[in-house]
């Protein structure tokens, strides 16, 4: 069972899920409304948990009531929360979420505390490995990966520009379809591995420009696409610190992320592995 520590976001989310998503300026009404916790680095986190690993998490949160509420499923699933701080004077990060009745969907992040992450006060945990976002400041990303002893995994999402330090150290890069082509040519700093994810159509593993692997998901009746790629990036991460070949990690991520989309809700869409293989099976 590896130990994996992830240092990342915490969001609630608000959920609204409807017949279609708006185009701009239109009214879509009739929706459901849900709370969920979330946040890629939570997501990510009780991901690998529930994936059979042992989870450290690094976060901040706000002294309000969403921040229990974000963090309860974390608490429930065995996560270790020693490396959550609590930050006056800000709320917690809170994400707003419209889902169409395909699954696909639209996010708003106001980040709160995560923007409190700063990078001197950060302790970098010891570690199999480690999995960082950038729902948190960047110099903090970037501190991680220089002092971190270990797998190094980074989930170049939401795209923006990122210290070429945190491309240099990463033994794996996880981007999706869109991601990939704002990032382009600035990729190639990566000489680890980089995943590109490309929804329902799969994903491939390169390294250095040369594709390594490949595979699809399951078909699967889709509910829900909010946290597939989190799930995605953790099942991969565990896969390959486990030792497991470059086709077999990814295709074990490819089902993963597929689980994670047959419910509602980031959090409690969270497949375990045994989840993920009956649906390989």
């Amino acid at each position: 069972m590896p130990l994996i520590a992830v240092i990342g976001s915490v969001n609630l989310d608000i959920v609204a899920k409807a017949d279609r998503l708006p185009v701009a300026g239109e009214t879509v009404t009739n929706a459901e409304l849900g709370r969920f916790p979330g946040g890629k680095g939570a997501n990510q986190a009780l991901a690998a948990r529930r994936l059979g690993a042992e989870v450290m998490f690094v976060a901040c949160v706000g002294t309000d009531s969403a921040a229990e509420e974000a963090l309860a499923l974390l608490r429930e699933g065995g996560v270790d929360l020693s490396g959550v701080v609590s930050v006056d004077d800000v709320p917690t990060g809170v994400a707003l979420i419209t889902v169409a009745a395909s699954g696909e969907n639209q996010i708003v992040v106001a980040p709160g505390a995560n923007r409190s992450l700063a990078p001197e006060s950060l302790q970098v945990p010891i570690a199999d490995a480690l999995i960082c976002q950038l729902e948190v400041p960047g110099d903090a990303v970037a501190r991680a990966a220089q002092e971190f002893d270990g797998f190094f995994a980074v989930n170049l999402a939401p795209a923006m520009h990122v210290d070429v330090s945190i491309l240099q150290h990463a033994d794996l890069v996880i981007v999706n379809e869109t991601e990939a082509a704002w990032y382009g040519d600035s990729l190639s700093a990566c000489t680890g591995m980089i995943a590109t994810t490309y929804g329902a159509d799969g994903a491939t593993l390169s390294r250095q420009g040369d594709v390594i692997a490949k595979a699809k998901p399951p078909q699967i009746e889709v509910v829900d696409t909010t946290a597939a790629g989190d799930t995605f990036t953790a099942a991969l991460t565990i896969a390959l610190v486990e030792g497991q070949s470059p086709e077999d990690a990814l295709q074990f991520a490819c089902a993963a992320g597929a689980a994670a989309t047959m419910k509602m809700g980031a959090q409690p869409s969270l497949p375990t592995r045994a989840d993920v293989i009956a649906l390989l099976n």
